[in-house]
């Protein structure tokens, strides 16, 4: 057990979402690349195909990274914990009703939404929405 709530319908009482302000990219590079890059990335995520980053947009351009998916990221600050049942799937279920794609990060304490950069308050209140 990770601590931390299990009861979905506490946590979708307390998601207390949290928009974060930079606009944040995706990007792939080798092992040797991630390396020799001076990043302080948002995540990092290793794969047979190489090492996906989740960075500012302004690291990004500052490394010559190409990039795709501009997005800003969404923290549910409820501390929901790693066994929780169906959280997730009744937010991105909200945000497909509204039209907006969504790619998830749970890490220990949270988890972590990314979100078009041009949708992200419309998803912030599709998810405040939710939580009410």
């Amino acid at each position: 057990m990770s601590g931390g709530e299990t009861d979905r319908n506490a946590l979708l009482r307390n998601l207390e979402p949290r928009l974060g302000a930079e606009e944040l990219v995706y990007c792939t590079v080798g092992q040797a690349d991630f390396r020799r890059l001076e990043l302080d990335p948002v995540c990092t995520f290793r794969e047979a195909e190489g090492i996906t980053l989740i960075v500012t947009r302004a690291d990004a351009e500052r490394c010559k990274l190409a990039s795709s998916y501009p997005c800003r990221m969404i923290t549910l600050t409820v501390h929901s914990s790693l066994d929780a049942v169906g959280v997730l799937a009744a937010v991105a279920s909200k945000l497909a009703q509204e039209g907006i794609s969504v790619n998830v990060v749970s890490a220990y304490y949270h988890d972590h939404l990314f979100v078009p950069a041009e949708a992200a308050e419309r998803a912030l209140a599709a998810i405040r929405e939710l939580q009410a």
